[in-house]
């Protein structure tokens, strides 16, 4: 199917058992999300909520909540898309199998936007903000949030729709200073196109024009928020993966997506900024109240028939996990082209994505040499954590393949090969007072911390330990010690309070374990506060491991040592207990778990859905 706009996808995922209607009226305040979250989880349909409460307009969500319903929703113009995006990346695929790539010129001629000469979409309307459905999703958060928005901007210096940008930051509609129906903040991170745009406006002294597109085709939505090949724009891609142009044209000087559901538009002034927060991220915490620029409102515009897209983000895995799925499928071989040698690059989902990267490079510099050690990869290393996003990952495990296929999404597997191989005297490799995610807290400060790349290759330097080893047990003033997987064990200790204290507490605990003899079948150890939660699942291990520690801060080292400025040890040990500066994570509100329960009841919109 072709979407003309959001409701023809609707009526076509409920014609095929992909989408449920809600007809109980539900508050945007909390039960929306909470909904959402229970019918994820159980791996679900896409949601239709009737009747929102204090709004006139329908919403929908989980529309990309599995990657089969997303290729369903793309089913006519994924291929397509896939050989116009790889013929991009390697254009001399086309002089090697010609048959296959014939098509993609015509494909690519829906590509181009298609300027509308009207003075404006027909079969809009004027709205305000407060017509909206005003969707919080948890009980810290600032306020109502637009969570699927596609945010155009232009570049002020070379206006014009192909020197637009359009990318996915979260939309403040309510709380904090905000005033009512007049501003509404944009929430958007470094590494991004808009900071690109208004920080050339400001230099010249003038406001950026900003359009918010919500709905329409599911495409424009996915649009905003892939990483595209050098030189495509993000409205080239709906074109294509949409089948049909992007359609537009100008009210007022801003950009009107004509098969948009809704409009917002408004300028964002020179150094003008309001506190906008919290929110509850993808990380499974809140993202704090910070300073971002305020859009000065000027007009909202609904469709016909509007529908409202939303989505809700915490602790992976969510509905953003399956489109990071949906990205990797359409674009896995961009990093292979981009670096050369690369062949995976796995932005870690469990861990909140940004935090954490597991990759696989190629060591082809000494193939003369009897012994291995790390060389091509920490070159590729760098190109890594030199590559757009994933620039801000904190830790980066890199390792070659050699004698045996590994796989960098079998992750329990993946870490015990680099664990069996890593040198931990050579192969840490840190990078310190640099940038990590904006999201992330466990740094020093905002968009500020440290990095650490593992990089091991060559034969089995060790065998890693099936259980909790010995010398790990009834260490003083620590309890709970509990195998992970093989090679990393959890060790419960006291509540952090401040980094000397650390500092000598875990001096403390490395010394009493180079006391008790080598332990080479265990390099890694994880201090935490719940060791039974953290050795539960491979996923708890992840999580709690890579967002509440920053490498600089929170590595030791049994029996470490400097050798010209490069640090060492026999044993890692990571400090993953809760900091004091760290954010809260985010935790479900009873009386909402309670209150949704009606529709999932005997008679209820979802009694067919078996929630846990």
């Amino acid at each position: 199917m072709r979407y003309r706009n959001l409701e023809e996808c609707i009526l076509d995922l409920e014609k095929h058992g992909h989408l449920v209607r809600i007809r109980e009226e539900v508050d945007p305040n909390l039960e929306m999300a909470a909904i959402h979250m229970k019918v994820y989880a159980a791996g679900g349909p896409a949601l239709y909520f009737e009747n929102v409460k204090g709004s006139m307009f329908p919403a929908v969500s989980n529309l990309f909540g599995t990657i089969e319903r997303s290729k369903f929703i793309f089913r006519d113009t994924w291929d397509s898309t896939q050989n116009v995006i790889s013929l991009r990346n390697d254009p001399m695929k086309a002089l090697k199998n010609p048959f296959k790539y014939v098509g993609t010129g015509l494909a690519a001629r829906t590509a181009l936007p298609l300027k509308k000469m009207s003075s404006g979409p027909s079969g809009f309307k004027e709205i305000q903000i407060s017509d909206l459905p005003l969707i919080k999703h948890w009980q810290g958060d600032g306020g109502a949030f637009v969570t699927l928005p596609q945010v155009y901007s232009e570049d002020p210096e070379k206006p014009g729709i192909m020197n637009s940008n359009l990318g996915m930051y979260r939309i403040q509609l309510t709380g904090n200073e905000y005033e009512v129906n007049k501003e509404v903040g944009i929430h958007y991170q470094i590494h991004r196109g808009i900071g690109v745009h208004q920080d050339k406006a400001n230099k010249l002294g003038q406001p950026l024009k900003v359009s918010i597109f919500v709905g329409g085709p599911p495409a424009h939505t996915l649009s905003a928020i892939m990483p595209l090949p050098e030189g495509m724009s993000e409205l080239t891609f709906a074109g294509l993966l949409s089948g049909r142009h992007f359609r537009y044209s100008y009210v007022d000087g801003y950009c009107i997506s004509h098969d948009a559901d809704f409009v917002i538009t408004g300028e964002l002034h020179p150094n003008e900024t309001k506190p906008e927060g919290p929110f509850g991220d993808h990380l499974g915490y809140y993202s704090l109240i910070h300073e971002f620029p305020v859009l000065k409102i000027h007009k909202v515009y609904a469709r016909e028939n509007a529908i409202f897209p939303f989505t809700v983000v915490g602790r992976p895995p969510q509905e953003d996990t399956a489109f990071g799925e949906l990205i990797h499928e359409l674009t896995g071989s961009a990093i292979r082209q981009e670096i050369p040698g690369v062949k995976e690059v796995h932005a870690v989902d469990a861990a909140g994505v940004h935090p954490l990267l597991f990759a696989i490079g190629s060591e082809r510099y000494t193939p003369y040499q009897q012994v291995k050690q790390p060389m091509e990869i920490l070159t590729q290393a760098n190109r890594i954590l030199g590559t757009g996003q994933l620039s801000l990952a904190k830790f980066l495990f890199i390792t070659a393949e050699e004698k045996q296929p590994i796989s960098t999404h079998r992750m329990e597997e993946f870490l015990a090969y680099m664990l069996e191989r890593i040198d931990l005297r050579r192969d840490l490799h840190f990078q310190t007072n640099t940038t990590i995610d904006t999201l992330d807290y466990s740094g020093t400060g905002f968009n500020t911390g440290s990095k650490v790349v593992l990089a091991a290759v060559g034969d089995k330097k060790r065998e890693l330990c099936q259980e909790v080893p010995e010398q790990l047990q009834d260490l003083q003033g620590f309890e709970h010690v509990n195998l992970i997987m093989p090679g990393i064990v959890a060790i419960q200790g006291s509540a952090f309070t401040t980094y000397p204290d650390a500092e000598l507490e875990i001096n403390k605990l490395c010394k009493a374990i180079q006391a008790r003899g080598t332990l080479s079948s265990c390099p890694m150890i994880i201090l935490c506060d719940d060791s039974e939660f953290l050795s539960e699942t491979i996923d708890n291990f992840l999580w709690v491991t890579f967002t509440r520690s920053n490498p600089s801060h929170d590595m030791y080292g049994v029996n470490s040592s400097y050798s010209f400025k490069h640090w060492g040890c026999d044993n890692i040990i990571i400090d993953a207990r809760t900091k004091p500066h760290q954010a809260p994570p985010l935790i479900p509100n009873p009386a909402v778990e309670e209150s949704i329960k009606r529709v999932f009841a005997k008679g209820g919109s979802l009694e067919k859905i078996s929630i846990s």
